[in-house]
């Protein structure tokens, strides 16, 4: 019974840092990602080998590029590809986005 209680303690740890660290290299300078959701202070993204939807903050400082042009957190539509940078609480600090091509 005790073998079997700690084997699912290592499969649940294994599942909890397969799934959450690469979202805590925060070192990274950006990582991938395309645009669900933006605007009143908030963006949902998916990232490129991460599942799910995740909801960040973004700081009211931070600097949006869209399309090599300054732009606003409301310019970014679903399904536009960025490269976001976070800070060490997960809050957008910077959006290097791109719209679809046509």
């Amino acid at each position: 019974m005790m073998s079997r209680i700690s084997f699912l303690r290592v499969v649940a740890a294994s599942l909890f840092a397969l799934s959450v660290l690469p979202l805590l290299a925060a070192d990274e300078k950006a990582k991938e990602a395309t645009v669900v959701k933006a605007g009143d202070g908030k963006i949902t993204l998916t990232f490129k080998g991460v599942d799910g939807k995740h909801n960040h903050d973004v700081a009211k400082d931070a600097k949006i590029i869209l399309d090599d042009k300054k732009a606003k957190l409301e310019d970014l539509k679903e399904g536009f590809t960025a490269h976001v940078t976070m800070d060490d609480k997960f809050v957008v600090t910077k959006i290097e986005a791109h719209s679809k091509k046509k």
